[in-house]
């Protein structure tokens, strides 16, 4: 007796094509297809790449990369998930910050203790736009070789693009260059802050000493870098960019700090360098960190300049001249501070070793000193840390107290 059997279909091979649902192009026409993740519609930027392989909730969410598509060269994002506790943005109702993200496989599920949240979910809920399922190496190289890319990312789960239009509109994008993007994510008013460091299986506590006083100009300040003030017992008082000197030394500080932040240091600083002049003038110690040194550089009479692909990583060589160490430190700028512009009475004090940048000054005869990198480290190693300590010792020495030891 014969017998039938119903045909089956057979299972979609995994080598399939896939269906486009997102697209990054760039200025030159370029046009790279890929799978879409995170929020939807399409945002202009400029294309960055970062080298870290850990933090990634840390970099999308620190302040200093609004207006830019950030590249992960790390294939694989979103094994720890998405927590409310590595986040480095200080005021969470502000959306402005990295646009979009570029992953070379998709999202990977969560695998960590910490994962509260899907990344991809996440991601939707902070309007980022996400890229997955392309060569990251590919798009490395040719940032590498033609420079910060300005772009189009674009994501419709339907494949609907007018290519035409979104070249047109990444052509037409005037770029980073002369934007001041500080008073997007700059504090809203004056606060303070309280929370220190995290510890391990403790989470962030709470700072009840009052030690000094600082005051920290906020340009787009990341946590961390108001936590390790708060970890040295340090009253910290945040004021948004606006703020005048006369309104800063109105609070009675110790010492004033200048923020990281986004965007052109020369359009920030027509109204942020002459405050900053004077905060020098009064004597008083001052500490800068990325935007914040480009613009106490400004101040001090040096220029800025925008880079062929900028600094984005955890793994960059630093020397410090002052102690003849290098240190491996975290990076994120797209500009720099012109070395050769530096006036007589400022010290070059650390510079990359990738490519003999400036990553540091001090002004001769004042407690003046700022760096470009991230001492604070989220995401990145610690070699830097001993920065915030000399900080304070600036402030200790100014009040005849007894040094602090720079590493503990």
């Amino acid at each position: 007796m014969a017998t039938t059997s119903t045909p089956t279909t057979p299972a979609t091979p995994k080598w399939a094509p896939k269906k486009t649902t997102a697209l990054l192009v760039l200025a030159d026409g370029t046009v790279i297809e890929g799978i879409g993740a995170g929020a939807t519609g399409a945002m202009e930027a400029e294309v960055c790449f970062n080298t870290a392989i850990t933090g990634y909730q840390e970099i999308l969410t620190d302040p200093s990369y609004a207006g830019q598509i950030v590249t992960f060269t790390f294939p694989h994002i979103g094994n720890v998930g998405a927590n409310d506790e590595d986040v480095e943005t200080v005021d969470m109702e502000k959306a402005a910050g990295v646009v979009g993200a570029i992953f070379k496989q998709p999202i990977t599920n969560p695998s960590n203790y910490r994962s509260g949240d899907h990344l991809d979910a996440w991601l939707e809920a902070r309007g980022i736009i996400a890229l997955c399922d392309i060569d990251t190496r590919a798009l490395t190289a040719h940032i590498r070789e033609t420079g910060l890319a300005n772009a189009v990312i674009a994501h419709d789960p339907d494949g609907k693009f007018d290519v035409d239009a979104l070249k047109a509109r990444a052509s037409a994008w005037s770029g980073l260059e002369g934007q001041d993007l500080v008073p997007g994510v700059t504090a809203k008013g004056t606060h303070d802050w309280k929370q220190k460091a995290w510890v391990w299986n403790e989470g962030y506590g709470d700072n009840a000493d009052a030690a000094h006083h600082i005051v920290a100009m906020d340009f787009g300040v990341k946590r961390n870098i108001l936590r390790l003030f708060a970890n040295l017992g340090c009253k910290v008082t945040v004021v948004p960019a606006t703020a005048t000197a006369e309104e800063i030394l109105a609070l009675k500080p110790d010492g004033v700090f200048l923020s990281n932040g986004p965007g052109d240091p020369a359009a920030t600083g027509k109204y942020s360098v002459p405050q900053i002049k004077a905060l020098v003038e009064s004597g008083l110690p001052v500490f800068g960190i990325c935007l914040g040194h480009q613009m106490l550089a400004l101040a001090l009479g040096a220029t800025t300049m925008k880079m062929h692909q900028g600094h984005h990583g955890a793994n960059h060589p630093v020397k410090d001249h002052t102690t003849g160490k290098v240190e491996i430190v975290s990076m994120n700028h797209g500009f720099a501070v012109d070395g050769e512009s530096l006036p007589a009475g400022v010290e070059e004090t650390h510079v990359s070793l990738f490519d003999g940048t400036n990553c540091g000054l001090r002004l001769s005869g004042k407690p003046v000193f700022s760096v470009q990198h991230h001492p604070e480290a989220s995401p990145g190693p610690q070699d830097s840390h001993y920065l915030f300590r000399r900080f304070i010792n600036l402030i200790r020495e100014k009040k005849g107290e007894t040094a602090l030891p720079e590493r503990a």
